[in-house]
């Protein structure tokens, strides 16, 4: 996969970086078990500071779409797919929402814990 950044982005790099590798998991460009260019060397590819790569990668750990591991590197999430990303994007609407009405996560936790579907 090819990454680019651009720095007149509104978009900061490390979110430009994100947004590149959700994109290539919904088109099929990287498919679960993939593993990422290692930060250092994405980073120097892109001409960009390495953390700038390590803060991407972390923010893609937490959303459940990489795995890190330790010393081999990052790798496609092998539940990462169309799927799980749109659940990401509603989950932080849903969030987005609620921190408008003044709500805190351990309510809408609670709230998604006694819907019906639950």
């Amino acid at each position: 996969m090819l990454f680019r950044v651009d720095g007149s982005s509104e978009l900061s790099l490390a979110d430009q970086i994100a947004v590149q590798v959700r994109a290539g998991v919904v088109d099929g460009s990287l498919a679960p078990g993939e593993r990422l260019p290692p930060a250092r060397e994405l980073a120097k590819a892109l001409q960009v500071n390495m953390h700038t790569v390590l803060r991407a990668y972390a923010a893609l750990r937490e959303e459940g779409l990489i795995q890190m591991r330790q010393g081999r590197g990052a790798f496609v999430h092998q539940d990462a797919g169309p799927g799980l990303i749109r659940i990401v994007e509603l989950a932080e609407q849903l969030m987005a929402e609620a921190r408008k009405l003044g709500m805190s996560q351990q309510e809408i936790v609670r709230l998604i814990g006694e819907t019906k579907y639950a």
